[in-house]
């Protein structure tokens, strides 16, 4: 089996590709290290070049047979988003649809497609399911819910079987050690925990009058492994099944933001100095997933997920990055 990774050097992508190429699968990386790194690509081919470039795109995928693409390539940054959407309708969008005519120029079946839990925008209730309203509050969600409509189009004109998959919290890093989180500028709460904790300098807790058990935000994290895992085992899904599926990655517990610095003083031994702020707008009280179809249908199941082993593998990687 030969799939392409597209965003393969970044966060996720790099633990996907390791993983296929654990499980024997040939990979080839194209990512133009706009945020990803070269060093985390540690197998596999690598091309270094845009996912929206359309002549590069038949050059890779005229020269030999792919069995699937897995699509990471995105922007992902909220904030920027709202500010700036533009961007992010030409990369999560535009380029797409370019990388999903590619794929149908070359007959390319199978469309693995990592989606994002913000299509839900504000819960209506919790555990989040796949039938929750879709209603996303920024351009960031806005682009991936379209990604995941453009999906279900080319499968019901071109006969591409795709999987979305709507992560929750990603976290954690490479049980080794070799590869993990390396975000510039760092938004995600485990690594902003622990580089105060290295640094002795204080981070910002947003909020903590929310209706939740300590009065901060409560969120639903999962471990990059277990995400790298659930991508091979949707590939495998969708080359045996037809359509056009998405499920929910989470681990259906909930954290909140006090509680994730507790857990890490307890891991790290070390203190993790805080400053309480005013809340973020349009962060909601309570995010967690519900992982019962994913579950159910792919025989995912969640196995470094819980918060304890993912702060000592943030951990490990936060005191000796490769990058």
């Amino acid at each position: 089996m030969k799939v392409l990774i597209t965003g393969g050097a970044g966060y996720i992508g790099s633990h996907c590709n390791r993983y296929f190429a654990e499980k024997g699968v040939e990979t080839v990386v194209l990512d133009d290290l706009s945020s990803g790194h070269r060093e985390a690509v540690t197998d596999g081919c690598f091309v270094e070049g845009d996912f929206g470039d359309r002549g590069l795109l038949d050059k890779v995928l005229g020269a030999e047979k792919f069995d699937g693409i897995i699509h990471f390539a995105a922007f992902i940054d909220v904030a920027e988003s709202v500010a700036e959407p533009a961007k992010y309708y030409e990369n999560n969008v535009v380029k797409m649809k370019t990388l999903l005519d590619a794929a149908v120029a070359h007959g390319v079946k199978h469309f693995v497609f990592s989606s994002t839990a913000a299509v839900f925008g504000e819960p209506e209730y919790v555990p989040i399911d796949e039938a929750h309203p879709k209603k996303p509050i920024n351009a960031y969600g806005a682009t991936k819910l379209i990604g995941e409509q453009m999906l279900a189009d080319y499968g019901r004109a071109y006969g591409l079987r795709s999987c979305s998959f709507r992560y929750f919290n990603a976290a954690g890093d490479s049980s080794d050690g070799c590869i993990g989180e390396a975000h510039n500028p760092e938004h995600h709460l485990i690594p902003l925990v622990l580089r105060a904790s290295l640094a002795n300098r204080a981070m910002k807790v947003f909020g903590t009058d929310y209706d939740t058990r300590d009065g901060s935000c409560i969120r639903d994290y999962v471990h990059v492994e277990d995400l790298a895992e659930a991508h091979y085992l949707g590939l495998k899904y969708i080359m045996e099944n037809d359509g056009n599926h998405a499920f929910n990655l989470g681990s259906s517990e909930g954290f909140s933001v006090l509680e994730i610095l507790h857990e890490a003083e307890r891991v790290t031994g070390e203190p993790v100095p805080h400053d309480i702020a005013d809340r973020r707008p349009g962060d909601p009280a309570v995010l967690i997933a519900s992982n019962k179809k994913a579950k159910d249908v792919l025989g995912w199941e969640p196995k470094r997920s819980e918060v304890q082993t993912i702060l000592r593998d943030a951990w490990n990687w936060e005191q000796n990055k490769k990058y």
